[in-house]
C-alpha cells in the first residue's frame, strides 16, 4: 500500500503530467499507476548521478547558487541566495542581500552591483539585447545585461517575482502592493496594462530545453521527480537532495537550461 507520503507525490506530479496526459482519461490513470509503482525511496537514485535531457539546471540551496551539468557534475557559483538564467544560458545572474552579480555558468563575475535587500532577479531580452528586473526593498528596477542603465521602474512593487512576457524583449508583468498587476514597457516605463490578469505570475513547471522532461521538487521526501512527458512514459525520482546540495532545507530549482 502507498504511505501517506507516496500518496502526497503522486498528487504532486500528477498536477505537472496535467498537460501530457488528463487525469481523468485512461492514459492519465495510467500515469498515476506508474507514479505509485515507481516512486518512493526504495526505487530513486541515491543521487543525482545524471540528467534525463541535455541541458544545465540550476539550483539554489542554503550554501549557494550551484549549476548542474547533464553528467550530474555539480559546481557551486558563490554563497547567493537566488539566481535564474539568461536568455539561451549564456550567463546566470545572482543575488545575495546587497548584491546583485552577472557570472558565467563556470563561475566567472563579469560584474556587480551593490543595492540593499534584493530579491528576485530575472534576466530576459534577446541574444543581443538583455535586461535584469529585480526588487530592491520593494522598488521593482531594470538594469541592462551589461551592467549598465539601472532604473527605477514601480516604488510599489509586491514582493513577488516579475516575469518577462515571451515575445518582447522589453515587456514585463509584475504584482503592485494594490493587489493589481501591471504590464510596463522596461525601457521606457510606460504602462501597457493596469490590469493584466494573475495569471501570468504563475511560476512554469521546470521543463526540459527539448520539452520532453519535467522534473518537480517533493521536499517532504528530500527527492527530485523526474517525469518523461509523452510516451514512453518514464519516472526517474533522486533522493538525499538536500545533501547533494549541502543545504539544511530543500533546495529550489531554479530553470532548466539549454545545452552548451
Amino acid at each position: 500500500m502507498p504511505t501517506r507520503r507516496s500518496w502526497q507525490l503522486v498528487a504532486l506530479v500528477a498536477a505537472g503530467v496535467v498537460v501530457a496526459a488528463g487525469l481523468l482519461s485512461p492514459p492519465g490513470r495510467a500515469v498515476l499507476d506508474e507514479i505509485r509503482e515507481v516512486v518512493g525511496v526504495d526505487r530513486s537514485q541515491p543521487a543525482l548521478f545524471s540528467l534525463p535531457a541535455a541541458g544545465r539546471l540550476l539550483v539554489t540551496a542554503d550554501s549557494g547558487a550551484w549549476v548542474v551539468e547533464e553528467n550530474g557534475s555539480k559546481r557551486l557559483l558563490g554563497e547567493y541566495r537566488e539566481a535564474s538564467w539568461s536568455p539561451f544560458g549564456r550567463f546566470v545572474v545572482a543575488s545575495r542581500r546587497n548584491e546583485l552579480a552577472a557570472l558565467t555558468p563556470s563561475g566567472e563575475v563579469r560584474w556587480t552591483l551593490a543595492r540593499p535587500d534584493i530579491r528576485f532577479p530575472r534576466w530576459g531580452g534577446s541574444r543581443m539585447d538583455t535586461r535584469i528586473a529585480y526588487l530592491s526593498r520593494g522598488d521593482l528596477r531594470v538594469v541592462g545585461g551589461d551592467g549598465k542603465g539601472d532604473r527605477l521602474v514601480d516604488r510599489l512593487a509586491a514582493a513577488q517575482a516579475p516575469v518577462w512576457l515571451p515575445g518582447s524583449d522589453h515587456r514585463l508583468a509584475y504584482a503592485r502592493r494594490d493587489g493589481g498587476v501591471r504590464i510596463v514597457d522596461a525601457d521606457t516605463g510606460a504602462v501597457v496594462d493596469r490590469s493584466a490578469p494573475r495569471s501570468l505570475l504563475q511560476p512554469v513547471p521546470t521543463v526540459s530545453p527539448d520539452g520532453r522532461w519535467r522534473v518537480v521538487a517533493w521536499a517532504d521526501a528530500d527527492q527530485l521527480v523526474f517525469t518523461r512527458l509523452g510516451r514512453p512514459r518514464q519516472i526517474r525520482a533522486v533522493s538525499d537532495v538536500s545533501t547533494q546540495f549541502r543545504s539544511r532545507s530543500f533546495p529550489t530549482i531554479a530553470g532548466w537550461c539549454c545545452a552548451r
